[in-house]
């Protein structure tokens, strides 16, 4: 149908004029709709100012760089990513940040393995693995080892990344991973919720990354290595992602070996680590020696502090085989009936100075010899390691093109304290805590997987003795071919020494290149 040219014209003014009534009629509902669309904005932003957005406006976005690593089979290009992974709570709000390091090199086959590390505390940072053990860059203590005044940052020879790309992680409320609020900090600091947002930030990694193909293992340092157990469990369970294996480095597995110093097991299993620390003393060390004293913490040692107390010859040559073995005086070690962990720090061999549990052969000056026991800060925690913090930030912001003003939160103390073991904050739960469970189920599930636990001899804090335990009482048909424990000189951070470092390092190589056997 053709319309003539005046109704056309009749028909267009019209519809116009009915347009013109419409828009009319909308421009209240549409400002409106504009004035609830910026309300909305503004509450979402102000939500966001009140869940963390004021900190986490401090961290800078993601920076990437590119490096050559200079391997012992050549030049390694790689790729080097400093950034954080956003984690979001039930309400949709975003409640944490996680800090993480990766390396990644070019050209890599599918294959190639990656590798997760973090450190432990509860509240450490992942500095120590990553500027100590795995990094492309490390950071040496001067000819003596232990000068954290003037620490020089240098190339890493043994660097993990000839033969794994690496993910470092800090934990949230470590490094400059960051809680939205003090509140909802209670939503990370505790085993559970630890190991599920770590699981997390590893998923997101993957997914973003496209490494689902690759190989994955997680290492883990002190607590970190009974928080890779437990990571492990979580990624397989709530993620879906089978790691290849993990790596436990001077771990706590057993809580009630370490947290209770007057049982008799606990005892035999850390006196081995004492006598290590005392033939490093005298320069006597040999693996003959030490097996000595390892066969004699597990027999007459053990018994006599299982039994009844010792008399007559009974006491004298119990006690003074343990004061001949740990260079503490026959009548301190009588005195405590051979419970020696609790005196040995301050009572080593009656010289004048204290020793760290986290190497126990390492001795500084006692700050208070009058006192009936040690109020000394640990002379490596405290000491010269604390360096790593300050080196790991001028790093990221030299070298990495990451720049942050906020501190780089190496060992929190608050998230120490707020812990939760098992259900419950902080104390003596810890002695409940335990990764033995999830070791077992892990090498059940996943045919493939492999665990390596690795210890330095005079480690006091987390003895090899203690792990060597929990593989022996494995299950055969699991621990055979699939788990080993490693034990190197030195102690609870052995890979401070270089020859520990390149050992270690080529022990791991071996282990990621080895197929799991049955």
């Amino acid at each position: 149908m053709r319309l003539a040219k005046e109704d056309f014209s009749l028909s267009f003014h019209r519809m116009i004029a009915s347009l013109a009534l419409l828009l009319t009629l909308s421009a209240p509902v549409l400002a409106q709709q504009q004035r609830g669309g910026d309300e909305n904005r503004e509450r979402g932003r102000q939500a966001e100012q009140g869940a963390g957005g004021a900190i986490f406006s401090l961290i800078p976005a993601d920076s990437t760089t590119e490096h050559v690593f200079k391997a012992p089979s050549g030049d390694l290009p790689y790729t080097a990513t400093a950034g954080t992974l956003d984690l979001f709570g039930q309400d949709g709000n975003r409640s944490a940040k996680i800090f993480y390091t990766a390396y990644v090199t070019k050209n890599r086959t599918p294959d190639r393995p990656l590798t997760f590390a973090f450190n432990g505390g509860p509240g450490a940072a992942s500095a120590y693995l990553h500027l100590g053990l795995v990094g492309p860059r490390m950071l040496e203590f001067g000819a003596t080892g232990d000068n954290g005044t003037t620490p020089q940052l240098k190339d890493n020879p043994e660097s993990w990344l000839a033969f794994t790309d690496l993910v470092l992680i800090d934990p949230v409320g470590t490094g400059w991973s960051r809680p939205a609020s003090n509140d909802a900090a209670g939503g990370y600091y505790g085993v559970r919720q630890d190991a599920d947002s770590l699981s997390k930030a590893i998923a997101l990694y993957v997914q973003k990354n496209n490494r689902l193909d690759a190989p994955k293992y997680l290492l883990g340092e002190s607590y970190g290595g009974f928080r890779a157990a437990k990571v492990a469990v979580s990624l397989k369970n709530s993620q879906g992602i089978l790691a290849s294996g993990i790596i436990m480095l001077s771990p706590l597995v057993e809580g009630r070996f370490l947290a209770n110093s007057e049982d008799p097991l606990s005892a035999a299993l850390q006196l081995p680590s004492l006598a290590a620390a005392e033939l490093e003393r005298r320069n006597q060390f040999t693996q003959e020696k030490l097996s000595e004293a390892e066969r004699f913490a597990m027999s007459d040692y053990l018994v006599g502090l299982a039994g009844p107390s010792p008399t007559g010859q009974a006491a004298d040559a119990l006690y003074g085989r343990v004061s001949e073995l740990t260079g503490i005086s026959k009548d301190v070690v009588a005195r405590t009936r051979g419970f020696i962990g609790d005196v040995y720090a301050k009572q080593m061999g009656g010289t004048g100075k204290v020793v760290s549990p986290y190497d126990a052969s390492y001795a500084v000056p006692d700050a208070y010899p009058e006192d009936a026991s040690t109020r000394n800060d640990d002379p490596i925690l405290e000491g010269y390691t604390r360096a790593y913090g300050a080196a790991f930030s001028a790093y990221a912001r030299n070298e990495l093109g990451f720049a942050s003003e906020m501190t780089y939160s190496l060992l929190n103390e608050d998230v120490n304290r707020r812990w939760e073991w098992n259900g419950s904050r902080g104390g003596d739960s810890r002695s409940l805590a335990s990764a033995s469970t999830d070791i077992r189920d892990l090498l059940s599930v996943i045919p493939s997987f492999k665990l390596m636990i690795a210890h330095g001899y005079s480690d006091a804090l987390t003895p090899y003795g203690a792990s060597r335990y929990v593989i022996d009482h494995l299950p055969p048909d699991l621990a055979a071919g699939r788990a080993e424990l490693k034990v190197y000189r030195g102690g609870h951070m052995f890979y401070t020494r270089p020859d520990s470092r390149r050992s270690f390092a080529g022990d791991v190589r071996a282990f990621y290149e080895a197929k799991a056997t049955d």
